[in-house]
């Protein structure tokens, strides 16, 4: 793990595998499963369907606003620059 991956996994709710961090969000009756991915300091949003076993990825701009905030809160508080969340693939 990285040291980025390591500031993140201490933040509430997130946790560390190997490479990458995630946190789970659900809120207005959606469900996210939020990754950053040290190697390439990108941010990954994906969908959890109803059965709470699939997920599809999705584009942020479909992510509620202040989702993404908590996310590029984090991350900063991390040490990450917050703009990596703005990070297209």
């Amino acid at each position: 793990m990285g040291d980025h991956v390591d500031a993140l996994a201490e933040r509430e709710g997130w946790r560390a595998e190997d490479f990458a961090a995630r946190v789970h969000y659900q809120g207005a009756g959606d469900a996210y499963s939020i990754e950053f991915y040290e190697p390439s300091e990108c941010v990954l949003y994906w969908k959890v369907k109803d059965d709470g076993e699939t997920a599809v990825p999705v584009a942020r701009e479909t992510v509620p606003g202040p989702l993404r905030e908590r996310i590029r809160e984090d991350l900063a508080a991390a040490g990450i620059d917050a703009d990596v969340e703005r990070r297209e693939l």
